[in-house]
This record gives structure tokens, sequence and C-alpha cells, in this order.
């Protein structure tokens, strides 16, 4: 009985112990999106039994297109890319290098509240750009982090014609991959638009979480012209290089991403979504 009692006790201090962090892999040794979530999966697994603490797996991939449960085909990379499908919620999105990936798999109460998951991870976010000098912010109905644009009458014309006639937001038909830079995502700084610097998408099986976020440091945001990021037609994506002017690297942000996720997360009071009962 002493065992058992023994083994009963180190599972329940797992439940609660100190944030983990696994540094993956990053630069040269960046991790394959494949290894990467057969391990997330490892880990869900261990978590789940609370065999490990809650843990962050950190990295850098080499360059891919995920796509989340809800990904239209139109959305997807016009000239054939392969895009690897996957059972995150949210749409397509890129990885790769000089972006710092973060996968949290940490044990939420039940019943689970996802959309409180997701603001935790956005907050860590918006507080590590605000220690880089950068303001950023949330969306109202887009998750994420954003850097925020001017208001619409404050910018530039596209095309020559009044954004009232954007035809991002009039024209169901219209793509923007194939209207030239001028609507690229790449370019919505130029542009003055709403533009996302980390994407989040997660799933919760079994009350622990998987996936989690992207925050773009300093990647080529080409890549994402490609496709429609996120399944947003109408603003773009950003990186803390270009928004700051200056060179970042994962290696100057990975310690504070660690530190951030680390107070928000640990310091937090998860509590069970309240369901209300229907009355008679």
């Amino acid at each position: 009985m002493g065992a058992v009692r023994a083994l009963r006790l180190s599972r329940e201090a797992l439940a609660v112990s100190e944030l983990r962090f696994v540094r993956m892999g990053f630069g040269g040794d960046a991790v394959e999106y494949q290894e990467a979530w057969d391990e997330q999966r490892r880990v869900h697994a261990a978590r789940f039994t609370d065999e490990v603490p809650d843990t962050v797996l950190l990295l850098e991939h080499p360059p891919v297109y995920t796509a989340g449960r809800r990904t239209a085909d139109d959305e997807r990379p016009l000239d054939g890319t392969p895009v690897v499908d996957v059972d995150r919620g949210g749409k397509i999105t890129w990885h790769g290098p000089g972006q710092l990936v973060g996968y949290p798999i940490l044990k939420l109460p039940r019943p689970v509240d996802v959309v409180a998951h997701v603001r935790r991870l956005e907050d860590a976010l918006i507080r590590v750009c605000a220690e880089f000098g950068l303001e950023t912010s949330r969306v109202e109905g887009r998750s994420g982090v954003w850097v925020l644009g001017d208001p619409v009458e404050r910018r530039p014309s596209l095309g020559g014609l009044s954004l009232d006639f954007d035809p991002r937001l009039t024209d169901e038909e219209f793509d923007p991959r194939l209207n030239g830079p001028e609507y690229a995502p790449s370019n919505a700084g130029q542009r003055r638009e709403d533009r996302k610097i980390a994407a989040i998408g997660i799933r919760v099986a079994k009350g622990v979480t998987m996936h989690g976020f992207a925050l773009n440091v300093n990647p080529d945001n080409k890549w994402f012209d490609r496709i429609i990021p996120c399944g947003i037609r109408d603003a773009g994506v950003a990186s803390l290089a270009n928004e700051l002017g200056r060179d970042v690297t994962i290696d100057e942000v990975l310690p504070v991403v660690e530190r951030h996720l680390k107070d928000v997360l640990e310091n937090a009071e998860p509590k069970p979504r309240e369901i209300e009962k229907a009355t008679a």
C-alpha cells in the first residue's frame, strides 16, 4: 500500500508542478513537422496519465504548410505545394525558419474552456512583444496576436481605388494571390493594415492541450503569400524584425517567451467552464 500511495502522491505533485520547457531544435537542428507532431502525441499521452508535468515544446520547423480542420480548398497554395493536414483548430498557416513555434501540452480542468486557454497564450505573447518595444493587441473575432493598422480612412488606396472598393471585401471570387504584391499578406505593413504576428491553433483531447502558437521573429514572410493565411483575406502578417526595423533572433526571443509563458500559465487559475443548467 505504501508504494501505491507514493505513486498517487507523485502523480498529484505532477498535476501541480512547475511548467517544463523542452527546446527541441532550432536553426540547423530545426525539427521536421511530423517528428514534432509525434512527440506532441507522446507527451500528450504521458501528461494525461500524470507521468510528466505540463510541458511546452519549443522549436523551429523547416518550411511547411499546415492546414487545420476548417481550411477551405481555395485557401491552399495555388501551385500545388504540399500541405500537411492536422487535427488542430483554425485554418492554413506556414511554419519555417525565423519563426518560434511553441506546443504547450497542459492539463486543463473539465469541462474545458478552450477560449480561456487561447487567451492565456495571447496574453503571454502580447507581453513578449511589449518587452521588445512593440505594441500588439487582439482583434475581435480573430485569434492570435496582432499589430493594429491605421484606421481605414487613413490607409493608402489599393490599385488607385478608395478602400471602400477594396475587392477583397466586396468580391467573393477575388483572389489576392493572383493580383500582384500590392495585395500580398507580406506587404500588409506597407498598406498599414492589421497584421498578425503570432498565430494560435490548438486541440484539446481528454482535457489535455496540443498544438499551440507560432511567433514570427524574423522569417521570410513571403512564404505566406502562397496561401490565404488563417483564411483571412483583408489583413496580413508581421514579424518582430520588420516591425522593429532591426535584426531580432530566435536566441534573443526564446528566453523571453519562456519567462512570460511561465508567468502567465503557472499563475493562472484555470477554472472549469460553467455549464448553464436548463430550467424547467
